[in-house]
């Protein structure tokens, strides 16, 4: 009696965020693919995943609920309830359609909380189109919001020319200050900023509320349904060129945020628009080039999510691991931002990515997402958990898709032992038809789909459709700057 109630003070209290990951209709976890240039050795792959990995206490926690409480007890890991390697001779005909199908299979199966921590990977030893061999890991939510687990990815990871050494982050975009005039004219500024924060605020606070309890989505072919969680997610992805991003946003002088926003309203309209086109009745005449089928002023949203804590750095990650703690660094602290966009096919494929800068300066300009971050917390706090999440659910249900954008190392890296081609991240278990994840590592980014198998049967063409919007952006780019360059010249 004595030791249990010793082991029940020494268990961490588990977030607000993290007990609503919990709750039976919102049961979200994230699925990450990981091509690598060579076969796994399963044993090395498995030493690795013990000497860093099970350092983290989440990796080595079991839930516990009690009374109404949930928290996290340390407990002994035996790495083989872990990790798995299947048998793969079922791929030599198609491994990438193998692949696939292991990955939405793993997205039915629910992690037993009860019985282990809350993970598991999988290696699938496949050459794949774009990799010698695939790893997939399956996390719940709960131990900590998709920054937070890519920068424990991160730190586990090290550089191919220094295996002793942590690879190697972009540094942060440097945000140029405008000069403000002095005296009146630095006041008058300095109200009117103060005036756009009230009134923008105001503005999404109360798209926010309409959301919870009233507005959603124009229906779509591409909008879920109830129920549309306990469906089979596909995951799908493309490698695109960061340097072809960073050329548009150079010639633009936009952010890359910016950028991925516009390719993705650009690849949305394209792949709604051959929908709509096979959808009508005399599909014949409908299938010419550049029909344009889309309904008039159509409209979705997408649920952005916003980490509130403090970046965490690849060498804070390894302390930790180091130290066997976790300081705050892990967890959910997020919250929820709106963002509309327009379904249209435009002449001017630079239209998307103006569009986009205008909406997301706007948003910059708003704390709402801190507004639905303090609602949710006394959501919790006053009516409880089931309540926090029923509200969650709610926005999701009512807006279209998630988007979600994470920086990844600037460098090729080592993980666990081996060489890493790419990361794929996504999430199975939402409220939603699709996520959409952008994930920048070394030269590249990732563009990650998980969608929902009955609405969206082809998720790879919803993939070529934005590698597609990109291309078409980054040649109207060129050909702007061309003809720039031809009148300096004339």
């Amino acid at each position: 009696m004595a030791r249990k109630k010793d082991e029940e003070e020494e268990d961490e209290p588990m977030s607000p965020t993290g007990r609503m990951m919990q709750t039976p209709k919102f049961n979200v976890c994230i699925v990450i693919l990981m091509g690598f240039y060579t076969k796994i050795d399963p044993i090395l792959f498995k030493k690795c995943v013990q000497q860093a990995l099970l350092k983290h206490p989440r990796f080595c926690s079991i839930l516990v609920t009690s009374r109404g409480r949930y928290t996290w007890r340390r407990t002994a890991v035996d790495i083989d309830k872990h990790l798995f390697v299947p048998d793969v001779s079922a791929a030599r005909e198609s491994p990438d359609e193998f692949v696939s199908e292991y990955a939405s299979r793993l997205s039915e199966i629910p992690l037993d909380a009860a019985a282990k921590p809350l993970w598991e990977i999988h290696i699938l030893n496949v050459k794949a189109s774009d990799a010698e061999a695939v790893v997939l890991m399956k996390i719940h939510h709960s131990l900590g919001d998709g920054v937070s687990l890519i920068a424990l990815t991160h730190a586990c990871s090290r550089k191919l020319d220094d295996p002793a050494a942590l690879p190697v982050l972009p540094p942060p975009s440097k945000k140029l200050r405008e000069e403000g005039g002095g005296g009146g004219r630095g006041m008058f500024k300095f109200l009117w900023m103060v005036i756009l924060i009230l009134f923008y605020t105001l503005v999404d606070v109360a798209e926010f509320v309409a959301t919870l309890l009233f507005l959603r989505d124009v229906q779509t072919p591409v909008r879920a349904g109830r129920g549309v969680r306990l469906c089979r997610k596909r995951f799908v992805h493309r490698i695109v060129s960061l340097d072809d991003v960073k050329f548009i946003k150079n010639a633009m002088n936009v952010s890359i945020n910016d950028v991925v926003l516009g390719v993705t309203e650009a690849g949305l309209s394209r792949y709604l628009n051959s929908i709509y086109v096979n959808n009508k009745k005399n599909v014949a005449e409908n299938k010419e080039k550049n029909s344009n089928c889309l309904p008039q002023n159509l409209g979705i949203r997408s649920t952005v999510i916003f980490n509130l804590r403090p970046s965490t750095t690849i060498e804070d990650m390894a302390k930790m691991l180091e130290k066997e703690e976790v300081n705050g660094m892990l967890g959910n602290k997020i919250a929820m931002v709106l963002l509309p966009f327009t379904i249209a096919l435009q002449d001017d494929p630079l239209t998307y990515i103006r569009r986009a800068k205008s909406t997301m300066d706007r948003k910059k300009v708003s704390i709402a997402h801190q507004c639905a971050y303090v609602t949710m917390k006394l959501t919790t706090s006053l009516f409880g958990t089931k309540a926090a999440a029923r509200l969650t659910r709610a926005v999701f249900r009512n807006t279209t898709f998630t988007f979600s954008n994470v920086m990844g190392p600037a460098e090729e890296v080592n993980l666990f032992g081996h060489h890493l081609r790419y990361i794929a991240p996504s999430v199975c278990g939402f409220p939603q038809s699709f996520i959409i994840h952008y994930q920048s590592y070394s030269n590249m980014i990732i563009i990650s789909i998980g969608a929902d198998e009955k609405l969206i049967p082809n998720p790879d063409q919803l993939c070529d459709d934005m590698v597609k919007s990109l291309q078409n952006i980054k040649e109207a780019v060129k050909e702007k700057v061309l003809a720039s360059a031809s009148l300096d010249y004339c």
